[in-house]
C-alpha cells in the first residue's frame, strides 16, 4: 500500500511539476529533482530584453511528469504541447522561478505565452523565453541573476559557465560571472537533518543556489 506521504509527494510532481518534487529529510545532499539549465542572454547594444531558458529534467521527474499522459506517437506532440502549457502557467505566481535584480532592486518580467517541450532518451526539455517588461538600460552595475526552487526539493543548475550565453552583439558589452553558492556547515546541516514530515523550509532554495553576475556597458 502506497502510504500517505507518497501519495502527497507523487501529487506534488503532477500538479506543481517543477514547483516540488519529492518530500526530501536531506535537502542539501539529495534534492529528488534535477534540472540542467542553459541560459542566453538576449538584447541588442543598449539593452538587455530577455532570457531564453531551456531546462532538462532528470528521468524520474520526467517519468512523473508523464505518468498517466497519452504519449503514443498520435497523441505525443498534443499531450508535450499541453503539459508546457501548464507548467508556465502554473510558474508564473513563482516568477518562473528566476529572481534578476539591480541593486537589490528586483526586475519584472512579461507573462509568457508560449513555451515548448521535448523528449528524448528518457528526459523531458522545456523550452521558453522570458522577456523583462521594461528593457534594462546598460548602467555597469552588477545585474544579478539566481535561478531556483525556493525549497530547495528542486535542484536548478548551470552546469558550467558556458551554460550562460550572450547574444553576439552583447559579448562585447557585457561579461558574464558565475559564483558557487557557499552555505555554512550550519545550514548544510539544517537541510540535512529537516525531517520528512518537516513544513517546507523557503529559505533554502537562495542559500544553495548560484548566482550569475551579468555586468553591461555601452
Amino acid at each position: 500500500m502506497i502510504s500517505s506521504v507518497k501519495c502527497t509527494q507523487i501529487l506534488h510532481v503532477k500538479i506543481l511539476i517543477v514547483l516540488m518534487s519529492f518530500m526530501s529529510y536531506s535537502a542539501w545532499a539529495h534534492p529528488h529533482s534535477w534540472i540542467d539549465m542553459k541560459t542566453q542572454v538576449l538584447g541588442n547594444n543598449h539593452t538587455v530584453t530577455g532570457f531564453n531558458m531551456q531546462w532538462t529534467f532528470d528521468r524520474m521527474t520526467t517519468a512523473y511528469l508523464f505518468d498517466g499522459e497519452d504519449m503514443s506517437p498520435s497523441h505525443q506532440k498534443q499531450t508535450l504541447n499541453k503539459i508546457a502549457i501548464s507548467v508556465l502557467e502554473k510558474m508564473i505566481k513563482s516568477h518562473y522561478f528566476t529572481n534578476v535584480t539591480d541593486n537589490g532592486k528586483n526586475i519584472s518580467f512579461q507573462p509568457i505565452d508560449t513555451g515548448k517541450l521535448t523528449t528524448d532518451k528518457g528526459k523531458a526539455t522545456l523550452y521558453f523565453i522570458i522577456m523583462l517588461k521594461k528593457p534594462y538600460q546598460f548602467n555597469n552595475n552588477k545585474l544579478k541573476i539566481q535561478v531556483f526552487d525556493p525549497t530547495y526539493y528542486v535542484d536548478i543548475t548551470w552546469n558550467s559557465q558556458h551554460e550562460f550565453e550572450l547574444t553576439k552583439n552583447l559579448k562585447s558589452h557585457c561579461n558574464v560571472q558565475l559564483i558557487k553558492p557557499h552555505p555554512t556547515l550550519a545550514q548544510i546541516n539544517r537541510a540535512m537533518t529537516l525531517p520528512i514530515d518537516e513544513n517546507p523550509d523557503y529559505q533554502l532554495g537562495q542559500i544553495f543556489t548560484q548566482t550569475v553576475n551579468l555586468t553591461c556597458q555601452s
